[in-house]
């Protein structure tokens, strides 16, 4: 098994912040873009917000790749559906490149 994090930031309002939760809410989320997470290797995933960044945690089969997701996604309309709803609430790192989400993040400790 492999884990990721990831950073992402958020449009600094309030209201947009509270849909975009919402949005993430058990049941809200569409049944498809579940499915697209599972079919890509992702076993687990938990995303956490402070402030208006967030943080997100993968947990993966070891063949996972984000290539190989980016390809399954770029050939899923439903999933392109929910990544142009979901920009709507999303802003980019300052340091990412045109076009970049989320970003990976290097780790820097471990207790163990």
């Amino acid at each position: 098994m492999k884990r990721y994090c990831l950073a992402l930031d958020l449009v600094d309002d309030p209201a947009l912040i509270a849909e975009y939760e919402n949005w993430h809410r058990t049941g809200n989320i569409w049944p498809e873009i579940k499915e697209s997470i599972l079919d890509a290797g992702i076993l687990q995933m938990e995303i956490y917000r402070t402030g208006d960044r967030l943080f997100m945690i993968m947990e993966t089969e070891d063949t996972f790749s984000f290539e190989r997701k980016a390809a399954m996604d770029a050939g899923n309309p439903k999933v392109q559906e929910w990544e142009k709803l979901m920009w709507k609430f999303q802003s980019p790192l300052p340091w990412t490149k045109e076009g970049e989400k989320w970003v990976l993040m290097d780790i820097i400790f471990a207790l163990k």
